[in-house]
């Protein structure tokens, strides 16, 4: 029997470089998609070695209509794919009415035209074959509009909207098929480093997880159905305490906080 395979966007680091490495490790070939194919192909050439698996570099920029086209069509076509973890993703710094307009449109383009169009395109399959995945890398910040992130925060909450969104449809066409938001709370990889933001200036280490341990509790939950899957207790008890404050009180903290949002 053919090995299940499964799509990685923003595969090249961080959380989509540790669902590589897991998924290969589960016996999965990978399509890694990215913008840096010398990482894509030193980290596809690793995981052939080390797990004996199929995984193949694809370079894509998702915030062109024309990469995305490409890598959709790959995934209607693909009869076997078994799993699509949507995580390419970027932050911005600074007030929305001062950032770069051309930075803010690439972002709802990454964030929210891009995973919508690549779950569309693998989506009809696994629901005719009644099985398969979906991960979408949302983040934390999906609870907590912040000044200074105000693009990232929201369309991390249409991430997560959406993906409650499927999952309802899903149920109700009595579909096996599951989809995941996963939301991250700060996590060490390139994203702040890109970000040019001192960790130790935003949050205490106990905060900080690593991309691996995200990863194992997004696989940990999509074995056992699970939408919404926030890795950490704490990340899960600053949720909950969220949904009990009423709206303008949070809000109002909000207003206070200083320095960039709850980002993966």
């Amino acid at each position: 029997m053919s090995r299940p395979l499964a799509c990685i966007t923003g595969a090249s680091a961080g959380i989509g470089a540790a669902f590589a490495r897991q998924l290969a490790a589960r016996g999965y070939d990978l399509w890694l998609v990215a913008r840096r194919r010398d990482a894509l192909a030193r980290l596809a050439a690793g995981l052939q070695a080390k797990h004996g698996v199929a995984a193949e570099a694809i370079e894509a920029d998702l915030t062109r209509d024309a990469d995305v086209s490409a890598v959709c069509a790959r995934l209607a076509a693909e009869a076997p794919l078994e799993l699509l973890v949507n995580n390419a993703g970027f932050g911005s710094r600074g007030f929305f009415f001062d950032a770069d307009p051309a930075q803010q449109d690439n972002m709802h383009r990454l964030h929210v035209l891009a995973t919508g169009r690549l779950t569309r395109a693998a989506l009809p399959g696994m629901v005719e074959r009644r099985r398969g995945g979906i991960v979408n890398v949302a983040s934390v910040a999906a609870f907590f509009p912040a000044p200074g992130s105000v693009s990232y925060c929201a369309t991390k909450a249409w991430m997560l909207a959406f993906t409650e969104g499927l999952w309802l449809e899903l149920r109700r066409a009595g579909s096996p098929v599951t989809v995941q938001a996963l939301c991250p709370g700060y996590t060490y990889s390139e994203f702040h480093d890109v970000l040019g933001v001192d960790r130790s200036k935003i949050m205490t280490p106990g905060w900080w997880m690593t991309a691996d341990s995200v990863v194992a509790e997004s696989l940990r939950g999509l074995d056992r159905g699970r939408l919404i899957v926030i890795p950490g207790l704490r990340y899960r008890m600053l949720v909950a305490l969220s949904r009990l404050l009423p709206r303008r009180l949070m809000l109002a903290g909000a207003a206070r906080v200083r320095g960039p949002a709850v980002e993966k």
